[in-house]
């Protein structure tokens, strides 16, 4: 009997254990056998971890939450952010992102911990995958969700950027502080189910970390060292506030703490690894790397030649004009921080307005529009600017917009009808000069009623109040009020006339407020009331 022929569909065995996915690939040129297909091996599961990530509950709420916020900042719709200051908006994107992390943290630590939840951890010993590459994948699953946080750190400021008032300029350093937040909460994490294999362990971790936050914010605003503020993660003076001040007397090592905050990922990440076993040379090498990165960033947020900047400071709250470009329309002379000249066109508008409604040398006299701050206290703080003695000299501030426009148009306004911003420092009680001031200032407003109320102090439109301006500003009365209003419902063109014809008596501090009323053609106010103080 002749033996039956193999058909070539028979498959061939070889001899030896059966192969696994996971095996090691034979060496196929130089380098280490197996390197790539171990690397790809670590993709595969760091795209299951994040896709696993991905469906959890606290990481779709908290990220809807973030994405919310970021949308509700970016579609508010208010005065000044029609003119953003992009060295405020940059440390503005990192308030968001700690939510995010809070949820990436707890998350990735809880999928670092799963296989000891379901008592799945000797299972392990026999794959191919040595522990310390999946910890490795564990890290790599949460590089996306930083990823994530970028976009949306990008699309707040690239929304403000784009803005056709937008005054200066970001810092790279500052929007990636977000971003590497994130991250690094997440290897937190990570190396937190490595080192204490407990779920409660990223509960005590946070709230750790928050007490040494209070405690570590407390002791900055004591002025107790600057490690306290670069040292965490986020700066304890991120959130702007206070007046905006030029990019380069903030002071601030933004590109030196986003290195350090990108060594400590990486300082992180290794601890994880190595406590996983991860011993080899390319992990030891890394591990040195990461230390020096850390390191360098360390020192480079070190205060140095702090004399430098404080003298820098000094210069622009007491001689700006050392450091200010000037140019000149219709005849005046503006003067602003180089970051700010963009904006000078729509202080000449105001200043322009304010002149038409004027009579007399008041519509063609020469104004010296002076950008000023006041940092000697320390920077983005809210500060009162003394009223300006030279003649003819107008201070703006370094916020536009809103109502920011008006407060600087009566200031304007003020020193049309009295010479200097001092002038009106307790001295228009009573007399026809607030009502002319207030006339220049609203006049010619598209809804001047309604700007009346923002630039006084209590935002009513009856009775005495405080009047807002760039310096001091002054007191209004009740009856100077009356008679505003009475200006405000006639015809523009009407009282522009009566204006103009009466301006000498208008602006002399010997008329009073019913002179002017008569004199204006308008209601005299029964009684006249005392300005507040």
């Amino acid at each position: 009997m002749s033996p039956t022929p193999a058909t070539p569909d028979a498959p061939v065995t070889p001899a030896g254990p059966p192969a696994t996915p996971l095996d090691e690939a034979p060496a196929t040129g130089s380098g280490q056998p197996g390197e790539r297909r171990r690397f790809r091996a670590v993709l595969a599961l760091a795209r299951f971890e994040t896709h696993d990530l991905l469906t959890q509950i606290q990481i779709l709420f908290f990220f809807a939450l973030c994405l919310g916020l970021v949308v509700l900042q970016m579609v508010r719709q208010e005065g000044m952010d029609d003119y953003p200051i992009l060295n405020m908006v940059d440390r503005d994107t990192q308030t968001v992102p700690p939510l995010f992390a809070l949820a990436v943290l707890v998350c990735a630590n809880a999928a670092a911990l799963r296989s000891r939840k379901y008592g799945t951890v000797h299972q392990f010993d026999v794959l191919a995958m040595d522990s310390w590459r999946r910890t490795l994948a564990h890290i790599l699953s949460v590089v996306p969700f930083a990823a994530l946080t970028a976009l949306l750190v990008l699309a707040r400021y690239t929304r403000e950027a784009l803005k056709p008032g937008a005054i200066g300029h970001g810092s790279l350093g500052e929007l990636a502080v977000g971003p590497l937040t994130v991250l690094l909460a997440g290897v937190v994490g990570v190396l937190l189910a490595r080192l204490l294999p407990s779920s409660f362990t990223p509960i005590l971790f946070v709230i750790v970390f928050y007490l040494a936050v209070v405690v570590a914010s407390e002791l900055a605003g004591q002025g107790k060292g600057w490690a306290w503020q670069w040292l965490s993660p986020v700066s304890l003076d991120s959130v702007p506030s206070g007046d905006p001040v030029p990019s380069d007397l903030l002071g601030r090592p933004a590109a030196w703490h986003a290195l350090y905050l990108l060594g400590l990922c990486a300082v992180v990440a290794c601890a994880a690894l190595l406590l996983s076993g991860g011993r080899t040379r390319a992990v030891k090498a890394a591990t040195a790397l990461a230390l020096a990165t850390t390191v360098a960033g360390v020192i480079g947020q070190v205060p140095r030649d702090t004399a430098a900047l404080e003298e820098a400071r000094k210069v622009a709250s007491e001689t700006p004009l050392k450091v200010q470009s000037c140019t000149k329309y219709d005849g005046s002379t503006y003067c602003s921080f180089p970051e700010w000249n963009g904006v000078r066109d729509d202080w000449s508008g105001v200043v322009r307005r304010a002149r038409s409604l004027a009579g007399g040398t008041a519509a063609t006299r020469p104004l010296t529009i002076r950008q000023r701050i006041d940092v000697t206290g320390g920077v983005e703080q809210d500060s009162s600017l003394t009223a300006l003695t030279t003649p003819g000299e107008v201070t703006v501030g370094t916020h536009w917009g809103g109502n920011r426009v008006p407060e600087f148009a009566v200031g304007v306004a003020t020193v049309l009808v009295t010479g200097t911003e001092e002038a009106t420092t307790g001295e228009l009680c009573g007399d026809a000069r607030a009502v002319t001031i207030m006339w220049l200032a609203l006049g010619a407003d598209p809804t001047p009623l309604a700007t009346f109320r923002d630039v006084r102090l209590d935002d009513s439109d009856k009775g005495s109040a405080v009047i807002l301006a760039p310096t001091s500003g002054f007191s209004l009365g009740a009856d100077q009020t009356t008679v505003v209003r009475e200006l405000l419902d006639r015809p523009r063109a009407e009282i522009t006339k009566r204006v103009k014809t009466h301006w000498t008596e208008l602006t002399s501090a010997s008329t009073t407020t019913a002179q002017a009323a008569k004199l204006l053609g308008v209601p005299v106010p029964k009684e006249a009331e005392k300005c507040e103080e």
